[in-house]
């Protein structure tokens, strides 16, 4: 398992979706959430071939890198061993723990989706670093759309079922984060809060303000 890591430390964390950049390269909003605070990206691409996700997927590494950021890949643990990203996020449907631990060693990042109470409670034997459970709202994000809305009150809930920190995304926007972050809530992922804001460094900066409010 990753020596030291905890999502906590990280309260946003950034997911990428090609298809949900205002028309904007993928790269382009990674590097300006980056420069806004977000110290955690999950690179996701579900369209585009390996030679081309790798390719992406290093110059995210190296934007990353420059700032102090970790890089987490969606799904494809061969490519992320690779280019020697910080870790993987896997799904349900994903490889399976146990091997993408054996694959990429003991100090990758690992974390993989909850949605449910069996899911949640099926983690607690997986060489997982941290769970996700969601989605929170309701969104139309490829990830979440076969999954009903599990509500803050049931995210918190199936929280408390595991030994692993937790990360929750889906739907969450602006408004919510402080009430959220007061009940309990860590860390959040978001999308296109970040990704279709018309300038996403400064967007981000209005969340992580809304997280960490001035004392």
């Amino acid at each position: 398992m990753a020596d030291g890591f905890s999502p906590a430390d990280k309260p946003l964390y950034f997911v990428t979706d090609h298809n949900l950049t205002a028309g904007r390269a993928q790269l382009e909003v990674i590097e300006a959430a980056l420069s806004g605070g977000v110290r955690w990206v999950q690179y996701r691409d579900k369209d585009l071939p390996d030679a081309g996700f790798e390719r992406e997927a290093k110059a995210a590494l190296d934007l990353c890198r420059k700032h102090g950021a970790l890089l987490l890949i969606n799904d494809r643990v061969a490519i992320a061993k690779a280019i020697g990203a910080h870790g993987v996020h896997l799904g349900q449907d994903d490889m399976d723990p146990e091997e993408a631990r054996r694959v990429l060693g003991p100090q990758a990042v690992i974390g993989i989706s909850t949605h449910n109470r069996e899911e949640v409670l099926a983690a607690e034997n997986q060489p997982v670093d941290y769970i996700n459970i969601g989605p929170m709202f309701p969104t139309a994000t490829k990830d979440h759309s076969r999954y009903g809305a599990l509500g803050p009150d049931l995210v918190l809930e199936l929280s408390r079922l595991s030994r692993h920190p937790f990360t929750t995304m889906g739907g969450i926007k602006k408004s919510h984060l402080r009430d959220l972050f007061s009940r309990g809530v860590k860390t959040v992922a978001m999308v296109t809060e970040i990704s279709l804001a018309p300038d996403p460094a400064a967007r981000t900066r209005e969340l992580l303000a809304e997280i960490q409010p001035p004392a």
